[in-house]
């Protein structure tokens, strides 16, 4: 079961890179919102599950890396190997002035802190000409590098693809490192490792830091998709469904992470068709919350609780 919890993913990754030429638009389109997605809740999954910091202003990582993208694309576009770096690089600055300050907290202060400045950001955004205002802006020439041009579908699905196995691989091997056995240790014990003499702050503050870049990079991904950006990238509400959607694929796990990012955004996409729930689709929120609701009482665990309730050494 070890061996198969370490090829699936793979074999996931294989299996979209194959299928991506058959898919139609629509359904091209919703996969590469869901890998987006994904990435974004694997940026979480590093704080939340791996370090044990419980973040409800990551968004503003997500929406500074998208907003960083169109304004430096400016009216004659920009290159991917420009755009993306300075995406990642924004959006971990930012996280490295929060993570300076908030890190100092703990319990529920370093959740309200974190909101408090994920509330800062939007607000520079909403209420400015800075970024648009309320309306946003948008993003009239898409990166491109060489023959890779984000306008094409096929490119944005592999480059999406690209960057989701980049981010999972990435926190795979930190979670295998001596840093990730760090961040394990603090989230189990934080006073006991402070005893046995690690730099705790330090630790917390690079997770921090590699969690807000990693959101960084999916603002990059999502703007280059949508074209357009607007303040609600920011708002306090897509922190919260990044938080559920790792809560429900099951917390500590990297595919569960995964997993909640693709159940959550299909129930979100079905409950709200009304070719599937028909005049309930009006009220898609409440269905989706009892849906949520029902899944984390039958699942404490997550969804990843699945495979270990059929195999107990089943890992992530």
């Amino acid at each position: 079961m070890k061996r198969l919890s370490t090829f699936l993913p793979l074999a996931c990754a294989i299996l979209l890179a194959v299928a991506g030429p058959e898919l139609s638009p629509y359904a091209s389109d919703f996969v590469v919102k869901v890998m987006i997605l994904s990435i974004f809740a694997l940026s979480l999954e590093l704080l939340v599950g791996m370090t044990g910091l419980v973040s409800l202003g990551h968004a503003a990582f997500y929406g500074i890396g998208a907003y960083t993208t169109v304004l430096a694309s400016g009216n004659e576009g920009g290159s991917i190997a420009t755009l993306l770096p300075l995406a990642m690089l924004c959006a971990g600055g930012y996280a490295l002035v929060v993570g300076a300050l908030s890190l100092r907290t703990r319990g529920v202060y370093f959740i309200m802190v974190t909101l408090a400045f994920a509330q800062m950001a939007f607000f520079v955004f909403h209420d400015t000409d800075f970024g648009g205002g309320s309306d946003g802006i948008y993003l009239y020439i898409r990166p491109v590098l060489g023959a890779l041009d984000m306008e094409n579908r096929l490119t944005t699905f592999y480059v999406v693809l690209a960057s989701l196995v980049f981010t999972y691989a990435l926190l795979a091997l930190i979670g295998r490192s001596r840093f990730g056995a760090a961040l394990a240790g603090i989230r189990v014990n934080e006073q006991r490792m402070k005893a046995a003499g690690f730099p705790v702050y330090g630790y917390k503050l690079a997770a921090f830091v590699i969690a807000g870049a990693l959101a960084g990079l999916a603002g990059f991904l999502l703007a280059s998709r949508d074209g357009v950006v607007n303040p609600e990238l920011l708002s306090w509400h897509n922190s919260g469904d990044v938080l559920l959607m790792i809560i429900l694929g099951g917390l500590g796990h990297l595919r569960g992470a995964v997993i909640g990012a693709v159940v959550f955004t299909v129930l979100k996409e079905v409950l709200s068709t009304q070719a599937f729930v028909g005049p309930l689709a009006d009220h898609w929120q409440l269905t989706l919350g009892i849906a949520i609701i029902a899944f984390v009482a039958l699942l404490p665990k997550g969804l990843i609780g699945l495979a270990q309730r059929i195999s107990p050494r089943a890992t992530a």
